[in-house]
């Protein structure tokens, strides 16, 4: 499948493993940049993915660091890799950077955990459904057409991930208000959720609700917990998308992202089985948004 995305995670693939190869290595940042002849502050910004590292300065770091040919090849690859542009070129697109990396990091992921209390999640929407969320947004913000046009096509592209070869692994629990929270007009509501129905079949989808009556174990918003596979060797930690009213942030630290885990992991817990949640949500159709 094509790449729907930048580069932004494989700098940040690269960028922690360096920084785990001079910890192996016993070396600090400064005494690395004194033996290469570097700026005391080119180091840290490598390793904290502020710049992308050149080809030529990759092969010294590696050098120094006593990399075996193997995982030397592995890494030069991974540096080397274009940047993807088939589905959507988020670069040249006028997106924010909080959607490009989001898009980015999605592309990258073998699984999505998404908690979502207030909407559908944006990979399970509908396009009216979609105009709808982002027109409520940009009635309080006036948005130039162009853009809101952007930002729908960019919430259709992401769901092709869910039918590439192998789909991205999607676990999503949903509360149940969301399924009764008119968002545009009623019949807009009955196609999101026959829609749900639908995705939520598909084998690589596990579509869950939290049901009103029953417990709530976190109050905290949306997020989306990401989970990579190694990619030439080079491992990639969890991460967390956490989306706000006006951005996006990404949590990367390993002692976070797992607090993250576990309240997904405790939700679902809580959440009714796909089978009774399919069910809420045809009794949803049924009673809420009959056909008109």
């Amino acid at each position: 499948m094509p790449d729907l995305g930048g580069q932004s995670v494989r700098r940040r693939r690269l960028a922690a493993e360096l920084r785990r190869l001079r910890e192996r290595a016993g070396l600090t940042g400064d005494q690395v940049a004194e033996g290469l002849g570097w700026s005391g502050s080119k180091i840290s910004r490598i390793e904290l993915n502020r710049i992308g590292v050149k080809l030529a300065d990759l092969r010294k770091l590696l050098d120094l660091y006593g990399v075996s040919p193997a995982h030397r090849a592995d890494l030069e690859a991974l540096a080397s890799e274009p940047v993807g542009t088939g589905l959507l070129d988020v670069q040249s697109s006028g997106l924010t950077a909080e959607l490009s990396t989001l898009i980015d990091e999605e592309t990258e992921a073998k699984s999505v955990w998404t908690w979502e209390p207030q909407l559908v999640p944006g990979l399970l929407q509908t396009e009216s459904y979609a105009r709808a969320v982002i027109a409520g947004w940009t009635a309080i913000m006036p948005t130039p057409r162009e853009e809101v046009e952007r930002r729908v096509e960019a919430r259709l592209a992401r769901q092709r991930l869910l039918v590439r070869d192998p789909p991205l692994e999607l676990l999503t629990v949903i509360d149940e208000s969301v399924l009764h929270r008119k968002i545009g007009s009623g019949s807009v509501m009955r196609e999101q959720l026959e829609h749900l129905v639908t995705v939520g079949r598909m084998p690589s989808i596990r579509l869950q609700i939290l049901a009103l009556g029953g417990d709530h174990p976190i109050g905290t918003g949306s997020f989306n917990y990401m989970q990579f596979t190694q990619r030439h060797t080079v491992p990639l930690n969890e991460i967390v998308n956490v989306e706000q009213l006006a951005r996006n942030y990404q949590i990367y630290q390993e002692s976070e992202t797992l607090q993250y885990q576990v309240a997904f992991r405790r939700l679902a817990e809580l959440a009714l089985a796909p089978d009774d949640s399919r069910a809420v949500i045809l009794q949803a159709i049924r009673e809420t948004w009959p056909d008109s």
